[in-house]
């Protein structure tokens, strides 16, 4: 037991040494330690204080020369400052001398005034008065013969050439015109046929008018079925149902729907058909396929009884014949002239003028501006700022407006003609006023003790003005004034 307690007590000697010296070993470690990182710190703020006082060094530098540059420009403002104060007494100067140049003119013209109208014998408000009445007098008369000597030579230029052009391609250009009303007749085989129109207790005729939104009306007219609709699209198709059924000889509620779908078809068809030939006709290769379709319902389109697909088909050649006349794009010219008119497929089903309609169908399915802005100013709802714009316009009204391309209700007719002559009659000094050539042209007869010649060109245009803003017509209506003076001497 001793000598294993002897044992244990030099182990425990011996850790206690080597524990010692790890100590000691740890603290000259931990020591030295504390030196190189004190070193190391001291070195860092060294590095650090010298890029500082680098950085200040620089600052200075800026600093310095910043405040030489504000010197500089603090001279040059003061040395302008200094130029505008002598300036100012230069003007300051100047002003007084012309106030006082203003004082003697004064004092001068009042001098003048007033020997003027101790000779002239007339004052000052008086001389006045009397040279603005003859200056008013001879500017209104040189003003009006201006105007007809200005007429006189464009017209010598260009009317010859414009009607040359014109009546070419008016020659060139021949399209039918179809003459429609709101109404269609369907021819029966017998009165017979009538009845079985109607149906018991009237299931087919009600069936047909539900379906194709079209009046029936079957009176006493022999052997026909008057098929009356605003809209040309339904009513063909009302026509094109009753005629099937006639030739089937079957005619009952199912068999009318069957034939009214099939009819319905036939006409989208027909439809499609005229748009793409109506393209296919003016050379338009790449229209596209809804706009077709769109322009093909003009086929059963008419306005004052001429057919819109047919008009437009007239516009776009007389466009593009213009066009190759004075030489501008003619695949442009024939493109809006085709198009120009497509809102009238859409205006009895949608809000809006058919010029709004048309131009936001062409923008809507890609046609460029310049088609668009041509659609827009055919009825100078905006400005006709391109010659397209104009080409289109002139060929609207040619193909409107020449003899047997429209028509006008009688109603509508006489109210215009009434009206012609009531605006001519309204100014004083008329004798009488006709409206001649089916309302072209109004002629009106003056008393010549009233108007003179510059007095009778001012009424026409007066009374063209009034026209243009308070009628709608195709086409142009001429004013004519007659001044006649006649006097007579007997010889005895």
């Amino acid at each position: 037991m001793t000598m294993l307690f002897v044992r244990q007590k030099a182990k425990v000697e011996v850790l206690e040494k080597n524990e010692q010296k790890y100590i000691e070993d740890f603290k000259e470690k931990e020591s030295f330690l504390k030196k190189e990182a004190l070193i190391s710190a001291k070195e860092e703020l060294h590095q650090e204080k010298m890029e500082f006082d680098e950085n200040v060094r620089q600052q200075k530098q800026e600093f310095s020369k910043i405040k030489s540059e504000l010197s500089k420009q603090k001279d040059e403002i003061e040395s302008r400052a200094q130029a505008v104060v002598d300036k100012e007494v230069e003007i300051s100067k100047k002003e007084d001398e012309l106030e006082k140049k203003e004082d003697y003119l004064a004092e001068t013209i009042a001098r003048q005034i007033t020997e003027l109208e101790r000779v002239a014998q007339m004052s000052r408000e008086e001389a006045k008065a009397t040279l603005l009445t003859q200056l008013k007098d001879e500017l209104a008369a040189e003003q009006v013969q201006l105007i007809r000597e200005n007429e006189i030579k464009i017209k010598e230029t260009a009317e010859e050439k414009s009607r040359e052009i014109l009546s070419q391609t008016m020659q060139k250009c021949a399209i039918e015109q179809v003459i429609e009303t709101s109404v269609s007749v369907v021819s029966l085989p017998s009165d017979e046929m009538k009845g079985r129109i109607i149906g018991r207790e009237g299931r087919n005729i009600r069936t047909l008018e539900t379906l194709t939104g079209v009046d029936l009306i079957i009176d006493d007219t022999p052997e026909a079925v008057v098929l009356s609709s605003f809209d040309p699209v339904r009513r063909e198709i009302a026509k094109l149902t009753i005629e099937k059924l006639i030739q089937d000889g079957r005619i009952h509620p199912v068999r009318i729907e069957e034939v009214y779908e099939k009819s319905v078809k036939e006409i989208e068809n027909k439809i499609k058909q005229e748009g793409e030939r109506a393209a296919v006709d003016l050379g338009i290769m790449n229209l596209n396929k809804e706009l077709s379709k769109t322009l093909g319902r003009l086929y059963y389109r008419t306005s004052y009884g001429q057919n819109v697909l047919k008009h437009s088909i007239e516009v776009g050649q007389i466009a593009g014949m213009l066009a190759a006349e004075l030489g501008s794009d003619v695949k442009s010219a024939k493109r809006a002239g085709l198009l120009h008119d497509i809102g009238k497929a859409v205006d009895q089903e949608q809000e809006g003028t058919h010029v709004q309609l048309g131009a936001e169908l062409a923008r809507r399915y890609g046609e460029k501006e310049l088609i668009v802005h041509a659609i827009e100013a055919h009825h100078d709802d905006v400005p006709a700022n391109t010659l397209t714009d104009a080409l289109v316009k002139i060929a609207d009204t040619i193909s409107a407006g020449r003899p047997g391309a429209r028509r006008d209700t009688l109603e509508i007719y006489i109210k215009r003609l009434k009206k012609l002559e009531e605006i001519a009659n309204s100014y004083e000094g008329i004798k009488q006023s006709f409206a001649v050539s089916a309302g072209r042209e109004v002629r009106v007869v003056v008393q010549p003790t009233v108007f003179d010649d510059v007095a009778s060109a001012k009424l026409a245009r007066d009374i063209a003005k009034r026209i243009e803003d308070e009628l709608e017509y195709p086409g142009q209506i001429r004013v004519t004034v007659v001044r006649e003076a006649r006097v007579t001497e007997i010889a005895k």
